[in-house]
Order: structure tokens, then C-alpha cells, then sequence
């Protein structure tokens, strides 16, 4: 199967931080979500792909190039970035002037339409857009260049709830032709659930799980029980657990459980809480 990405042993070391061997692969034709606390190493990873910094050592492959020795790669990369990246002073319409001498494959129609969809005034400076409004200036532009593969951080993030699953739908018809992926890193975990194909959980710059969301769901569940119940559990079973007035919730491994316990589904959130916070079985 061909890959959009395949990052091989990353590694990028700071004075109080680490990013520790991170290896991954994203289908071509597939959406990744990216999930992890604040500081876990979401944004130095995409930051790495982009050649914002260098890593230390590893492998990066985007559309099966390496870009920091090939940049043409990046014609068919787009970004949003939480931080944004674009001129305060410019407005959109000039931007996209800008952006047509830079992309080869810019078209402004398509520019100009996705600016009238996110109700983006193509008069009005950068530095008076809201948050939000930058996110969606930054997704028309990543999706105006002919771009095979978008990377986004937090791109749904400050949006409402209405914007977003427009978002989402935009995201999902993207990828529709299998030539087109999404690798997007987001806090809000219930997005990643409805269009990730696969999902990669990164704490505190190592990755912890990455594989088919599907897959990740089904292999994990929440069981709650007394105490009693949960010391009489194969502590590899449990991947953590958190007390409650009304006894013990624990995160567990399917496969590792006696059949038929009754064992509940649990969200992308609860896998992060548990692995995260969760106290451990002894």
C-alpha cells in the first residue's frame, strides 16, 4: 500500500523536551488524526514534516519523497497551522495574488469560491480576522493549490460547531478519489472519530498507539466495578483506572478480559484520559 507519509524513528531534542522516535504511516487516500495533550509533540511533528526545523535524526516521506531533499514535494502539500502563518496586514485578496506566483498550480476560482463559502470579506486585513476566521483563510489556500496532502493543526479549533462539520464534509469529499489524504491533529476528539480512518496518540513526545481508528475502539473499553473487581482483573488488562463516589471506572484491554464482563465502548477521549491520567493496576 502506498503511503502519504511515513515518518521512520523522529527525533528532535530541546532543553525541556523531546521528541523520541516517532514513527508513523498514513495510507494514500486516508485520513490520520493526530491526538495528544498540550506539549505532547503534535505541533513539532508537523512542523518537522513542513521543514519548519530539522530534526536531529529519522526519516520524513510526504507523497513518497523526502522534502528536505526534494522541496518540489511541497507544491502538493497544504497546511493550516494553529498560529497561522500569513502577512497582518495583508487581506485575503491580495494574498491570493500573492500565492498565484508561488503555487504552480494556484486557482483563484476555486480561491475565490472557498473565501465567499467560509464568508471570509476578502477586503479585510489579516490582524482583524478572529481566530477562526484565520483557520478558515488558511484552509482556503491549502485547498486552492492542488494540494494531494493537507497537514493541519487544530484547524477546527475556535470554530463553531456548524463550521466545523462543514469542514469535516469538505475533509471527507477530499480524500473521496484516494488520491488525496488528510493528516489532521485536533483536541476535539469527537471530529477525529467521525472521518479518521486511522488515529496516532503521541504523550510527551513518544507515540503510544497508532493504527485503524476502528480498531482502536474495538480493542479498548471501560469497565466499572468495585475495587474488589478490578484487583481480581489480569493487570495487563487494565490500562487505567480512576476511583469515583460510585466505585472504580477502569480503561481495559478487550482481549485480556474474561468473556463476558460487561465492558462499555470508550471514546478516543476516554483512551487518552486513561492511558494519561488513569491510576495504574498494581
Amino acid at each position: 500500500m502506498e503511503n502519504a507519509i511515513e515518518l521512520r524513528g523522529l527525533r528532535k531534542h530541546y532543553k525541556q523536551f523531546t521528541l523520541d522516535g516517532v514513527s508513523l504511516a498514513l495510507p494514500l487516500g486516508c485520513i490520520m488524526g493526530f491526538i495528544g495533550e498540550n506539549g505532547a509533540g503534535k505541533s513539532t511533528t508537523i512542523k518537522a514534516m513542513l521543514g519548519l526545523i530539522r530534526p536531529d535524526s529519522g526519516e520524513i516521506r510526504l507523497l513518497g519523497k523526502d522534502p528536505s531533499a526534494d522541496r518540489s514535494v511541497m507544491e502538493e502539500v497544504g497546511m493550516v497551522l494553529d498560529s497561522g502563518f500569513f502577512p497582518p496586514e495583508m487581506n485575503p485578496k491580495k494574498l491570493g495574488k500573492t500565492l498565484s506566483g508561488m503555487y504552480r498550480n494556484w486557482d483563484p476560482a476555486a480561491y475565490a469560491q472557498y473565501l465567499q463559502r467560509f464568508d471570509i470579506h476578502p477586503e479585510k486585513k489579516v490582524k482583524e480576522l478572529s481566530r477562526g476566521m484565520v483557520m478558515k483563510l488558511s484552509l482556503a489556500v491549502a485547498l486552492s493549490h492542488g494540494a494531494r496532502l493537507l497537514l493541519l493543526d487544530e484547524a477546527t479549533s475556535g470554530l463553531d460547531p456548524v463550521v466545523r462539520d462543514y469542514i469535516l464534509d469538505i475533509l471527507y469529499d477530499f480524500i473521496q478519489d484516494e488520491r488525496h489524504s488528510v493528516f489532521l491533529s485536533s483536541h476535539i476528539t469527537g471530529d477525529l472519530e467521525k472521518i479518521a480512518d486511522y488515529v496516532t496518540f503521541i504523550h510527551q513526545g513518544k507515540i503510544l498507539m497508532s493504527g485503524e481508528k476502528d480498531a482502536l475502539l474495538e480493542t479498548y473499553g471501560l469497565y466499572s466495578c468495585t475495587q474488589q473487581q478490578l484487583s481480581e482483573l489480569d493487570p495487563n488488562a487494565v490500562v487505567g483506572y480512576r476511583n469515583s463516589e460510585f466505585g472504580v471506572t477502569a480503561l481495559v484491554r478487550r482481549c485480556r478480559t474474561p468473556g463476558g464482563l460487561p465492558v462499555g465502548n470508550a471514546t478516543l477521549d476516554d483512551i487518552m484520559l486513561y492511558s494519561i491520567k488513569g491510576k495504574k493496576a498494581l
